[in-house]
């Protein structure tokens, strides 16, 4: 199975990809001036010129698709199309040189989430997904494992702040910890691309934004597995839990967090 021919809008977002990616290592390891957000999160000149650089392939092609950018903002949400972009997705990673960033590219149509591009670009990574076309990762088709008991299972958590913050929840949770085969923190992008390949089974965060893992939820769907909030809920703008699986173990997974 090779890649199918991308749709214009894949082959702009890819573009768009490698053009944030250009920006990144350029300025990658470079002891950028960091300043705070409202939120506390940090944001660097090449957050800012990385979403510069893909905001411009998208908009010169695509000049009607709505755009919803980490540090350039929102506009004409109400579109039928409406791209979702996190330049660097880890910015607290790539100020301390670990190479555990991301650029996050998806698309939505009409509220649903239809492609997603993921590149990592020291990590060394270019993940991609087209509703209905599979998934890719560095070209080659991926897909998710066929492990299908809990205690057989590979589980990926990343920030897990509220889960842990409700005595309840956090109690299920390390239930759940009890059952699984081996616990891992890969986080970021890195256990989404596991995910995809097969490598790990499962993943759970409480503390997401929509803009992290868009682009990942369609990456993960494509190569067969199931992306939801933490309650089982379909992923939407508001967005901040995450249940990850490769399908087979979504359910079980689910009643096990009750969350």
């Amino acid at each position: 199975m090779t890649s199918p021919q991308p749709s214009p809008q894949l082959q702009a977002a890819l573009a768009a990809a490698r053009a944030a990616s250009a920006v990144i290592q350029r300025l990658y390891r470079r002891n950028l001036a960091i300043t705070l957000k409202a939120d506390r999160s940090p944001v660097t000149e090449a957050d800012v010129q990385a979403e510069q650089a893909i905001r411009a392939v998208l908009s010169e092609r695509f000049p009607s698709y709505g755009f919803y950018g980490e540090e350039t903002g929102q506009q004409r949400l109400d579109a039928e199309y409406v791209w979702l972009v996190d330049p660097i997705d880890g910015t607290k990673s790539f100020v301390r040189d670990c190479p555990f960033f991301s650029t996050q590219i998806a698309l939505m149509r009409a509220g649903r989430l239809v492609l997603g591009v993921s590149c990592a670009p020291a990590y060394g990574e270019l993940a991609w997904a087209e509703e209905g076309g599979g998934a890719f990762l560095d070209g080659k088709p991926i897909r998710v494992s066929g492990v299908s008991a809990v205690g057989d299972a590979i589980l990926s958590t990343g920030n897990l702040k509220t889960l842990a913050a409700s005595s309840a929840g956090w109690s299920r949770f390390g239930a759940l910890v009890g059952r699984v085969n081996r616990l891992r923190g890969y986080g970021d992008f890195v256990h989404y691309h596991l995910l995809a390949r097969g490598a790990l089974d499962a993943v759970v965060e409480s503390d997401v934004n929509i803009l992290d893992i868009a682009a990942l939820a369609v990456i993960v769907r494509e190569a067969g597995g199931t992306f939801t909030q933490l309650d089982g809920a379909p992923v939407t703008l508001a967005t901040t839990t995450v249940l990850a699986s490769n399908g087979a173990l979504h359910a079980p997974l689910l009643e096990a967090l009750r969350y």
